[in-house]
C-alpha cells in the first residue's frame, strides 16, 4: 500500500516537471498512458525506499500503540528477533532490487526518455486565437480577427510567410478562409477566399533600393503550409547508447573503453607538446643558459637542423643565420684558450638570443613578436581546446561509474531503511498515517538532499564517484545502528521531558514546585518528625544566609566562595520536606509547601573543581572576568531562593496544624 501511494507521489512530481512539453500537443491517450507506465517503473528506485521506510514505521508504530511490542517483548523475545521475519523479506526485496535495476531499470528508461524526447519534438495542436498572431507554424505567422465555432470559418485573416526572412516575407489578405489538414497530417490545407496576395519577384539584399513586387487579387486561392502533426517516435538506438540504457556488464566494457580513450588521448596530448614548436626551433634547441650579470639568454642549437628547418625568412630563419654569423665572429676574436669550437662538436653552435633579436630592424622585430603572439594564442587555443575535448571524456566516464555504483546503492539503502523505520516505531509507538508519515517524509527529504548532493559532487569531478554515490548511505548507516540500539535497551530517545529537563539543568532556569492534596493517604505526617525537618532546614538556611549576604568579589569568586555541597544539601532537605508533608490532608500545609523554590547548585557558580584551574581562570582576566560576570545574576537568583525557602520555613511553623 505504501509502496503505490509512494510511486504515485513520485509520478506526480514527474508530470509536474515536464506538463509544459505534454500538454498541448494532441497526445493520444495510450501513448500518455504509455509514457506514465515507463515513468512509473523508472521512479520505482526512488519510491521503494520511502515505502519501506514508511511501512516499516506504521508497522512497528502500531504494534506499540496497542502495547503488543511490551507483551512481546515480556516474553522473552527480543525487538531483533521480532523484526528477524521483515529482515529476510526485505533481504529478499533487495536482491530483487538489484535484478531490477540491472535487467529491467534500463529497457524502462530507454522507452521513457525516447517517448518524452519524441513528444518534446512534436508540433504543438494547432488552436489559432482571436485578435492576436499566431506563430507555432515554422516560417508562419497567422492573425484572425474571429471565427466561426460552429462552421469552422476564419474571418479577416492574415498570413505571412516569412521562411525566406522577414525583408522577403509573403503577405495574404482574406475575407474568410477555412482550415484543414491532408490526410497524411503533414500538410496545413488552407482555403481562402476574397483577398490580396503581396510577393517580392526577387530576394532583396541589403545593398537594393528598389525591388519589384507583384500584388494578386484572388477570389479563390489554396495553399498548402508545411505543418507536420503526426507522432514521429525517434529510434530507441540512440538512447539505449546512453549510460541509462546499460546494464552491469556494458557498463564495465563501455568503462574499459572509455579508460582506453583517456588514456590514449593523454598520451597524445602529452607527444604533441613535446613536439610543440615554438619560434621556429622545435627540436633544433637542445640546451640553454642564462646570464646572470646581463639577462641574456643563450641556447645551444643543432645547426644541421636549423638549416634544413622550414622557418619563415623574415623571422625565425633570418635569426638564427644572424645568430650563426655573430657566433663564427665571436670565435674567431677569441684568445685561443677561450675558444670552444674545438671542444664543441662541429654539428652545434651557440646561438644568443637577446642578440640576435636586438640585430634585426624595428620592422622585423615587430613582425617577429606579432608572429610569436600569434603562435602562442594558437597553441594556447588548442591546449583549451584538448582540456575541453580531455573534459568531456572524464564527464561521460563519471557518468557511466555513476550508473554502475547506482545498480547496488537502493539496495543498501532498502535494508538501512527498514533498520531506521522499525526501531524507530517501536520508540514512537504511534501508527497510522500522522506521526509516521511525518517522520518518514523529513528522513526522505534528508536522505534525497544527502544523495543528490553527493551525486552533483561526483558527476562534477569534485569528489571521487565512489565516495559522492556511497555518502548517503555513509550517513544513514550509523543513525540505524544507532536507532535500532537504542530500541533495543528500550532508551526513551523521543521523550520530551528528558530533553526539556536536561536543557533547563545546563542553563539553570528556574522550575516551579507543584504539590497537590492526594485523595487517598496511606500514613499521615507525624508533626514531631515534620518540626524536626523545619528545624533542620531552618538552621541550614540561616547559616548559609549569614555567610552570604553581599555578592562575591572577583578574588571570592575564584576561590570557591559557593561550595556546592552546601547548597544542594538545602535543596535535598526542602525536597524531603515537601516529599514527607505532601500527604498531609491540611489544604494549607500543601499550599504552604507550593511556596518552596527547587534549589540546586549550577555549574556557573563553580564552573571548575580543580585548585589548579581555578587559579589559571582567575589570572586570565578577559576570560575569568566574563565568567564572573555571567556568574552574578545566577548568585542572586540562589540567595533570593534560600531567603524564599527561610520565609516559606517561618509561614509553614505558623501554620496551627504544625504548632
Amino acid at each position: 500500500m505504501t509502496f503505490f501511494i509512494v510511486l504515485f507521489i513520485v509520478l506526480m512530481q514527474f508530470l509536474w516537471r515536464y506538463i509544459d512539453d505534454l500538454v498541448g500537443k494532441g497526445l493520444s491517450i495510450d501513448l500518455l498512458g504509455e509514457l506514465f507506465f515507463y515513468a512509473a517503473v523508472s521512479m520505482v528506485p526512488m519510491a521503494l525506499p520511502l515505502a519501506i521506510l514508511l511501512a516499516s514505521l506504521m508497522t512497528f508504530g502500531n504494534l506499540g500503540e496497542k502495547s503488543e511490542l511490551t507483551a512481546i517483548k515480556a516474553s522473552g523475545i527480543s525487538l531483533v528477533k521480532t523484526m528477524r521475519p521483515l529482515i529476510i523479506f526485505i533481504t529478499m526485496v533487495a536482491v530483487g532490487a538489484f535484478f531490477f535495476q540491472n535487467d529491467i531499470l534500463p529497457k524502462a528508461q530507454v522507452k521513457m526518455w525516447t517517448l518524452l524526447f519524441s513528444a518534446k519534438q512534436k508540433s504543438p495542436e494547432l488552436e489559432i486565437p482571436e485578435g492576436a498572431f499566431y506563430d507555432q507554424i515554422p516560417g508562419y505567422n497567422i492573425f484572425v480577427k474571429t471565427k466561426n465555432k460552429d462552421s469552422g470559418m476564419l474571418h479577416d485573416v492574415m498570413i505571412y510567410d516569412v521562411s525566406k526572412g522577414g525583408d522577403n516575407a509573403t503577405i495574404l489578405l482574406a475575407d474568410s478562409a477555412r482550415l484543414a489538414f491532408t490526410p497524411d497530417m503533414r500538410y496545413l490545407y488552407l482555403h481562402m477566399m476574397q483577398g490580396e496576395q503581396f510577393e517580392n519577384l526577387r530576394e532583396q539584399k541589403m545593398s537594393d533600393r528598389n525591388v519589384p513586387f507583384r500584388r494578386e487579387t484572388f477570389l479563390d486561392k489554396e495553399i498548402l503550409i508545411p505543418f507536420d502533426a503526426n507522432f514521429n517516435k525517434l529510434d530507441e538506438g540512440g538512447m539505449r547508447k546512453q549510460y541509462v540504457g546499460k546494464n552491469i556488464a556494458e557498463l564495465r566494457q563501455t568503462l574499459d573503453s572509455l579508460s582506453v580513450r583517456i588514456d590514449s588521448i593523454g598520451r597524445e596530448d602529452s607527444r604533441g607538446f613535446e613536439r610543440a614548436m615554438f619560434y621556429g626551433l622545435g627540436d633544433a634547441m637542445i640546451g640553454g643558459t642564462e646570464d646572470s650579470r646581463s639577462g641574456s639568454h643563450t641556447y645551444s642549437v643543432d645547426t644541421r637542423r636549423v638549416e634544413g628547418m622550414p622557418t619563415p625568412t623574415d623571422q625565425g630563419g633570418e635569426v638564427m643565420r644572424i645568430e650563426r654569423e655573430a657566433s663564427a665572429e665571436r670565435a674567431q676574436a677569441a684568445p685561443p684558450k677561450e675558444r670552444k669550437s674545438d671542444k664543441m662538436p662541429r654539428t652545434q653552435a651557440q646561438m644568443n638570443l637577446d642578440s640576435a633579436l636586438q640585430a634585426l630592424s624595428s620592422k622585423d622585430l615587430n613582425q617577429v613578436f606579432n608572429t610569436a603572439t600569434t603562435l602562442i594564442n594558437n597553441r594556447k587555443l588548442e591546449i583549451e581546446f584538448r582540456a575541453l575535448q580531455m573534459a568531456d571524456e572524464k564527464k561521460i566516464y563519471r557518468r557511466h561509474e555513476i550508473e554502475l555504483i547506482k545498480k547496488f546503492t537502493l539496495s543498501v539503502a532498502c535494508i538501512i531503511f527498514l533498520f531506521i523505520g522499525a526501531p524507530l516505531g517501536a520508540i514512537i509507538r504511534k501508527g497510522g498515517l500522522g506521526a509516521p508519515l511525518v517522520i518518514s517524509v523529513l528522513l526522505f527529504l534528508v536522505y534525497y538532499i544527502i544523495d543528490n548532493t553527493g551525486y552533483k559532487l561526483a558527476r562534477d569531478g569534485r569528489w571521487v564517484v565512489w565516495a559522492g554515490m556511497w555518502l548517503s548511505t555513509a550517513v544513514l548507516m550509523p543513525l540505524g545502528i544507532f536507532v535500532t540500539y537504542k530500541a533495543m535497551n528500550d532508551s526513551a530517545v523521543f521523550n520530551a521531558d528528558l530533553y526539556k529537563e536536561w536543557f533547563r539543568r545546563r542553563l539553570g532556569l528556574p522550575e516551579s514546585r507543584h504539590v497537590t492534596l492526594k485523595e487517598v493517604v496511606i500514613r499521615d505526617p507525624n508533626l514531631a518528625v515534620a518540626l524536626a525537618k523545619v528545624e533542620t532546614l531552618h538552621y541550614q538556611a540561616v547559616a548559609w544566609l549569614s555567610t552570604h549576604r553581599s555578592r562575591p568579589t572577583y578574588r571570592q569568586y575564584w576561590d570557591q566562595s559557593y561550595d556546592p555541597r552546601e547548597i544542594d544539601e538545602i535543596g535535598m532537605l526542602t525536597d524531603a520536606l515537601c516529599d514527607y508533608l505532601s500527604d498531609s490532608q491540611d489544604v494549607v500545609v500543601i499550599d504552604a509547601l507550593g511556596r518552596y523554590p527547587t534549589t540546586r547548585s549550577l555549574f556557573i557558580l563553580h564552573p571548575f573543581r580543580g585548585q589548579r584551574m581555578r587559579r589559571i581562570m582567575k589570572w586570565c582576566l578577559p576570560i575569568g572576568g566574563l565568567i564572573y560576570l555571567l556568574s552574578l545574576p545566577y548568585a542572586r537568583r540562589v540567595y533570593d531562593e534560600i531567603t524564599k525557602i527561610e520565609q516559606s520555613n517561618q509561614h509553614l511553623s505558623q501554620i496551627p496544624g504544625l504548632r
